[in-house]
């Protein structure tokens, strides 16, 4: 089985990774297309120079690495969508189990200021990845389900998608990963210091000015996505 997880950025997308690869059965591949992103767009995100220099530039050599042999039973690729620019491959997909993991863009973004103070309607990629789903389809799910009751959530993802589930997916070892992108020394602070899922999120943050504006945007895709019907929920 090959697992395609879309997720925008601040979405509890390492921790499922993390999750996946705690199963033993799993390999992972982290935001392969990220690489091919910033070296298309030229978008000055943290540590873009270092990225391009560790990582595969090519778009259509990822895809064939997507599809690759790996030495285990199945893999899992964490994909954010607003990566696939207009060009990049996408017939890949069609042989992967696709799943849209979302978020309430207020989450995202007060996650996402925290890290980088120039955040774009693009950057949190909810518009792409309704995109995505309407061309690829697949399973949604929400990553406030999963924090709220991670078992419960994980068994229903594993039941739909035909993988049995396995309780190892719970927790993980603290630190990084061998296959983390080099991109984790800025973004993966927390789920390195983690052992397993954070606790259920509290109220949405309340956002003002440009932040609020962006939220507003970002809101019509998440709620299709969150009304999809092929959405799993407590």
């Amino acid at each position: 089985m090959r697992i395609a997880m879309w997720s925008g950025p601040r979405n509890l997308s390492t921790a499922m990774m993390y999750s996946f690869l705690a199963r033993g059965d799993f390999t992972v591949m982290d935001e392969p297309f990220y690489a091919p992103y910033l070296a298309t767009t030229g978008r000055q995100h943290p540590m873009a120079a270092e990225i391009i220099a560790a990582h595969e530039t090519d778009p259509d050599t990822v895809a064939r690495t997507c599809l690759a042999p790996v030495a285990t039973p199945h893999v899992y690729m964490k994909h954010m969508p607003h990566h696939m620019l207009p060009g990049f491959p996408m017939d890949w997909a069609r042989n992967c189990v696709n799943v849209h993991l979302i978020r309430h863009p207020a989450r995202v973004i007060a996650s996402y200021a925290a890290k980088h103070d120039d955040i774009t309607l693009d950057d949190i990629g909810f518009e792409r990845q309704m995109e995505v789903f309407d061309q690829l389809g697949g399973i949604v799910i929400d990553g406030t389900d999963v924090r709220a009751d991670p078992e419960r959530m994980l068994t229903r993802l594993c039941n739909a998608i035909g993988l049995p589930f396995h309780p190892a997916m719970l927790h993980w070892q603290a630190g990084p990963r061998a296959a983390d992108g080099v991109w984790a020394a800025h973004w993966y602070g927390a789920v390195h210091r983690s052992t397993g899922f954070a606790g259920a999120e509290g109220p949405l943050p309340e956002l003002t000015g440009e932040l609020k504006d962006l939220c507003d945007q970002a809101m019509p895709a998440y709620e299709q996505l969150a009304q999809a019907g092929q959405k799993l929920s407590l």
